[in-house]
């Protein structure tokens, strides 16, 4: 009796064994499974792993790490101006309310030489409409013009009395005309006397203006100035200065390169600016439509070359609690997150100073993405940065 159940109790200890195994074999079965399906795993500590296919839709580019010739930066802040002689105010021609011919007309639109841009209209003020007044003076003194013509044919005035009478006739003539050349049913026109941009507007709408009263500037569309703020305690580097890239706060995705536009440095300051912590630094370029005269830009200063430097784009790095990473690419299929030193960047590219060696391979584009993929399960799609 007792060997029966010793019989028993051994064999189901062993058919438990098998049970358990069978267990264990068909958990890793599914762990491999489950590893498939998602396409990436930790297959060591730190390791993020993209197939090909992954890695196009993720919109990875990768970049060989070669030591190349950088230039010294300096960072500073600047503003868009127009030269001098680049501008033209465009003043009103009659007194009234001014309206702009576009309702929404604001600073920074493109205008045309000649192009109307506002009118004048007194219709409804005490004075009167300034283009009937000027008829009404042109027919008073053309009256008198002949009245005098009569007189002074019968010697009844003097021939310089004659002669004030046609002046007046003369004068009233030309002012009817040019108001008579630029009335519009809204009023008198104002024109710009240049192609350009509006750089400001000095009256509002539905304001009254009178004759020769500044309502607008306009500047010129060909060349602009980059005018920089240089630090006081950078004054001795200005000389090793070439060139500049500037990036405009309303789209820091678009990088403007001096060199790309004709760019050249035309002086920089012997004496302090105005507030008196800054040396100006002025570069003339051309302008390609999209940058706005009198705007703020972060200004990016180019001057002595560095041979041997290693970079790497800016869209390389990525930041984690005020600390630099970027991804190094070790195999085909997998990535590992390396902490870097930083130094200069010129707008573009940015100095590693350690943590890369020659001949490494870094996500140049898309780390945004493997830096996702190292914190969830799933590869992003359609995301960039």
């Amino acid at each position: 009796m007792k060997s029966n159940i010793l019989v028993i109790f051994m064999f189901s200890v062993l058919l438990l064994c098998c049970c358990g195994e069978h267990s264990h074999d068909n958990d890793h079965a599914d762990e491999s499974e489950h590893k498939e399906e998602t396409g990436h795993g930790h297959d060591h500590a730190g390791e993020i792993s993209f197939t090909k296919e992954q890695a196009k839709a993720a919109g990875l580019a990768i970049e060989t790490v070669t030591p190349s010739t950088f230039h010294t930066v300096i960072r500073t802040s600047g503003q868009i101006v127009a030269p001098q002689g680049e501008e033209q105010t465009v003043v009103a021609t009659a007194s009234g309310i001014l309206t702009y011919y576009r309702g929404s007309i604001a600073e920074g639109m493109a205008v045309k030489a000649g192009e109307a841009i506002a009118s004048v209209s007194a219709k409804h003020l005490q004075d009167g409409d300034p283009a009937v007044n000027a008829r009404a003076a042109f027919e008073t003194a053309e009256r008198e013009y002949q009245r005098a013509a009569r007189l002074v044919a019968d010697k009844i005035i003097s021939a310089k009395e004659y002669e004030q009478a046609k002046l007046n006739y003369e004068t009233a003539r030309n002012a009817y005309h040019a108001q008579a050349a630029s009335m519009t049913s809204r009023g008198i026109a104002i024109s710009s006397g240049m192609s350009g941009y509006v750089k400001q507007l000095l009256v509002a709408q539905g304001e009254y203006v009178t004759v020769g009263q500044p309502i607008a500037v306009v500047t010129r569309d060909r060349r602009l100035q980059l005018k920089a703020f240089v630090p006081e305690s950078e004054y001795g580097s200005l000389r090793t200065i070439s060139s500049a890239n500037f990036i405009s706060p309303s789209d820091r995705n678009v990088l403007h390169s001096l060199a790309s536009l004709n760019g050249r440095l035309v002086s920089y300051g012997r004496s302090l600016s105005d507030n008196g912590a800054f040396v100006p630094a002025v570069f003339e370029f051309d302008n390609v439509g999209d940058i706005l005269p009198g705007s703020y830009v972060e200004v990016f200063l180019i001057g002595a070359a560095r041979n041997n430097t290693i970079t790497v784009p800016l869209s390389a790095i990525t930041e984690e609690q005020g600390l630099y990473f970027v991804y190094v690419q070790e195999h085909d299929e997998d990535y590992v997150k390396r902490q870097v030193t930083l130094g200069d960047s010129d707008g573009l590219r940015r100095v590693v100073i350690s943590g890369l060696k020659p001949g490494e391979k870094v996500v140049a584009k898309g780390a945004y993405n493997v830096k996702l993929a190292s914190m969830s399960t799933e590869i992003p799609h359609g995301h960039s940065h």
